[in-house]
């Protein structure tokens, strides 16, 4: 956006957002950093200065005049527990719990970039981190999504970063992931090789359809066990992947008919409701009231780590089990 840029609202999304509007007509830049754009008045619309939830009218002019400028951040230290798998002088592997962020994101203030994430913990417990990723990432190799648990590296020190990252690209760090998913998956095993882009109308979500801009992902999954209760049909599998795509195990599974049990972004039910078992109907419909299923995260957990130690050579195997409230929602669901 080094240029102004101009465009003209067509008839099918009048009465859309502008911060929406713009969202999706620029690739690459998020939600947030359009509504920094408009609060910095570089947005106009007529030729006039609006708010980020002004409604548009088909015909209007939009002309971008200039370029984000959110005020610098830097992650600080913050007391929180941490579940730490294995620790060296180079690198430490946690056991991140499913509602924790990994690093601060790019809301329009401090508030909204939050606290509470990873890095937070990761500066407090381990005080010296890698600078590859920046002061607002700092040790950050890879990531896991807020709402998915399990095993992340987070590097000590550049040259463990550097060399940890190289093993990544070049996909030498082995992932499995366990993820319970809607449905009965027709095959005991299986590879999705499918493209992921971002969607180019809901900036949250990825998508598998064809785009100029989409990058190889490729995962292999196999049944661990497949489940049959009155709430539905459900497989839970074991997920390997080779490439690390923004929710690629998410996306994947969603594309084929099956999405993961939690993920509402991709189509999943936000609570599972048990089907009547016998045939009155009233007493049926009243116990079906108590029989609802809500698990508030997604049913995805990086469950082990395959890799030699990029710097002393050392095989490493490293695991961690289902949390709590997995192993209690499995337990649940097939208990009604």
């Amino acid at each position: 956006m080094n240029a102004p840029r101009m465009f003209v609202v067509p008839a099918e999304v009048h009465g859309q957002r502008l911060d929406q509007f713009l969202t999706a007509q620029l690739d690459g830049v998020s939600r947030a950093r359009v509504q920094l754009l408009i609060d910095q008045g570089d947005v106009l619309v007529n030729g006039n200065r609006e708010k980020p939830s002004f409604k548009l009218r088909a015909g209007q002019r939009i002309a971008i005049t200039g370029e984000p400028h959110p005020a610098p951040l830097k992650a600080v230290p913050e007391e929180i527990p941490l579940d730490v798998v294995y620790e060296d002088a180079d690198f430490a592997v946690i056991n991140k719990p499913a509602g924790m962020m990994v690093h601060a994101g790019s809301g329009r203030n401090d508030a909204a970039r939050g606290r509470g994430t990873l890095v937070n913990a990761l500066l407090y417990r381990f005080k010296t981190l890698s600078s590859t990723g920046g002061e607002l990432r700092p040790g950050i190799v890879h990531r896991l999504d807020k709402n998915t648990s399990g095993l992340i590296v987070a590097a000590k020190n550049d040259r463990a970063h550097a060399a940890l990252g190289a093993m990544f690209a070049s996909r030498r760090v082995h992932k499995t992931y366990v993820a319970l998913v809607h449905g009965s998956v027709a095959r005991e095993k299986g590879t999705i090789s499918a493209s992921v882009s971002r969607d180019p109308v809901r900036r949250t979500r990825m998508t598998t359809r064809p785009r100029k801009n989409a990058r190889s992902a490729i995962s292999h999954y196999e049944v661990v066990r497949r489940l049959t209760t009155r709430f539905g049909k459900f497989t839970l599998l074991r997920v390997r992947i080779e490439t690390g795509r923004t929710h690629q195990i998410r996306v994947h599974m969603a594309s084929i008919g099956h999405p993961v049990v939690g993920d509402t972004l991709y189509g999943a039910a936000a609570q599972l409701i048990a089907q009547p078992a016998g045939r009155n109907a009233a007493s049926a419909r009243q116990k079906t009231e108590s029989e609802r299923l809500r698990l508030g995260r997604n049913f995805l957990h990086a469950a082990k780590l395959d890799f030699v130690h990029p710097l002393t050579g050392k095989p490493l195997q490293l695991e961690a089990p289902l949390p709590e409230e997995l192993t209690a929602f499995l337990i649940r669901l097939e208990s009604i």
